[in-house]
Order: C-alpha cells, then sequence, then structure tokens
C-alpha cells in the first residue's frame, strides 16, 4: 500500500509539473494573487467600504464602495491560467457584496463611451469557465478609454502572456488613480447617473520571473519588472512602453506602498527601476 502511495503521489507531481503547476504547502506563496504585500492594507470590514477586501479566487482586490469599482486588483499568471476557454462575456453584477452596496451592471456603461476595462483580463483566465467568468464581475471592471483598453492596454497584456509562453510567471497588480478620463464622448468624472467614477489615470506593475518554486525567495534586485502609468484618455499611444515609469513613481501619485512582501533591499532596488525592454 505505501509503494502505491508513493507511485501516485510520483505521477501527480510529473502531471502537474507537465502543466506548469507547482505542488504547494499551505504557508508557500507561489500562485498567491497577493504574494508581493497588500498596497493599501485593504480589510474584510464594512468600516473599510472604500477600500475593502474581496477574494475572487483568480484575482483578489481592493473595491472602493464609492466609485463602484476596483482601487487596484492583484492576480498570479503562470502557464496553467492560459487554456482554451473562449471568452465568455457574461457581465455581471456582483451580488456578494454587503447589502446595500450598489451593484453596477451590464448596461451601467451604456452609452458612456467608455469601454468596461477588465484589470484582471479575461485573457489571463482562459483554464476552465470558471475562472474566465469570475474575471466578467462588475467589481474588475473601470470605465476605461476604448483606445487604451484596446490597444495600448490589450498590447501589454499580449506582451505578459507571450512571456508565459516562454517560461516565466508573473506577479500583476492593476489599479486607478485620480478623476476623470476622456472617452469617444469626450471628458467625464462619472457615468451611470453619477454612480460610478471615471479615473484619471490607469496603472500597472508586472513582476516577471522565470517558473519556479520559492517564487518570493527568488525575487531579487536584478529581477525584471514592468510599471506604466497611462491617462485614461482615447488619444492615448498605441505603444505601451510609452508610459513606462517606475514602482515608486506610482506609490507617489496613488499613495500605496507596493512589494511590501520583499525585503526592504530589495524592495528599494525594484522601486526605482524602469523597464527598457528585451526578453
Amino acid at each position: 500500500m505505501r509503494s502505491n502511495h508513493l507511485i501516485k503521489s510520483l505521477l501527480t507531481f510529473i502531471i502537474l509539473t507537465s502543466l506548469g503547476c507547482k505542488q504547494h504547502t499551505p504557508q508557500q506563496t507561489d500562485d498567491n494573487n497577493m504574494a508581493l504585500g497588500n498596497p493599501s492594507n485593504a480589510s474584510k470590514s464594512l468600516l473599510s467600504a472604500n477600500n475593502y477586501l474581496i477574494d475572487h479566487k483568480y484575482y483578489i482586490e481592493s473595491y472602493n464602495r464609492d466609485k463602484a469599482e476596483p482601487n487596484w486588483v492583484s492576480w498570479h499568471l503562470c502557464l496553467r491560467d492560459l487554456g482554451t476557454t473562449d471568452r465568455l462575456n457574461n457581465f455581471r453584477p456582483d451580488e456578494t457584496l454587503p447589502d446595500g452596496w450598489y451593484e453596477a451592471d451590464n448596461n451601467s456603461y451604456k452609452r458612456s463611451g467608455f469601454d468596461k476595462g477588465h484589470n484582471c483580463p479575461s485573457g489571463d483566465r482562459t483554464s476552465t469557465t470558471d475562472a474566465n467568468s469570475a474575471t466578467f464581475l462588475m467589481d474588475n471592471i473601470i470605465p476605461q478609454a476604448p483606445n487604451n483598453n484596446e490597444h495600448t492596454w490589450e498590447h501589454l497584456e499580449s506582451y505578459c502572456r507571450d512571456k508565459v509562453k516562454r517560461g516565466n510567471e508573473i506577479y500583476i497588480i492593476m489599479g486607478t488613480y485620480g478623476s476623470g478620463g476622456t472617452g469617444k464622448n469626450g471628458f467625464a468624472t462619472v457615468i451611470d447617473k453619477g454612480r460610478i467614477s471615471v479615473p484619471a489615470h490607469i496603472w500597472k506593475v508586472a513582476v516577471i520571473l522565470p517558473d519556479g518554486d520559492d517564487d518570493l525567495g527568488r525575487i531579487d534586485e536584478s529581477t525584471q519588472i514592468i510599471a506604466i502609468d497611462t491617462p485614461n484618455d482615447n488619444n492615448i499611444s498605441n505603444n505601451w512602453m510609452d508610459y513606462v515609469c517606475s514602482v515608486k513613481d506610482i506609490e507617489n501619485s496613488t499613495g500605496y506602498n507596493l512589494l511590501t512582501a520583499l525585503p526592504l533591499s530589495v524592495k528599494k532596488a525594484l522601486e526605482d527601476k524602469k523597464f527598457r525592454g528585451g526578453n
């Protein structure tokens, strides 16, 4: 019986490894969607309604009740997240929000001039229908200028997925700040009869490392990192490299404290780096 158990365990390890997966103990942070830290100290308390922590299993977010959208969303991307599931487009309210909170729905952005812009993208969660469906909850969505969403942002998302297909994994956090953006109908600070705020800036940080285990232990001063900050403007450049900045720039603009799970010396080194391109 013991030898059969060992054989089964070995076979399981081989299968998981071939799928780009890892075996974990509960203490390991690998694949944890918020492994790099909680930038705003969001909590699941009704006293933190505008910094409310929600774990949607496939991503984690800080939700803002008064803005009816996330402050930031954090997730991990590896090969096992990429499959053959079609884009579901089932935009819908998050009915698990606390009682009395406004729930945006599929009609909330109608004729607004802004796209329903994903934070955690549909394309990053194609392994199962449940994973893809989770990205269409409206509390993963922001009013995003169409050219920003469909070109600049899509190009960066595709770049990250290509990195994963070439043997990497990525820890990603995306968020917004400021008030007012310019969609195809012009400038606006709110949509949906004033119930949803339009952000002025949309930012992302992606920490890229080769596939492996002990992820936090492998991140050091030489780890590749991308930070961008884009205006929420329909006249934006299609080239996301035009908006490269540092993590420190984003922290200064948002007041958040990013990468807090890393050793202080590593955090400081990565905060000041600017992506210059390359593989």
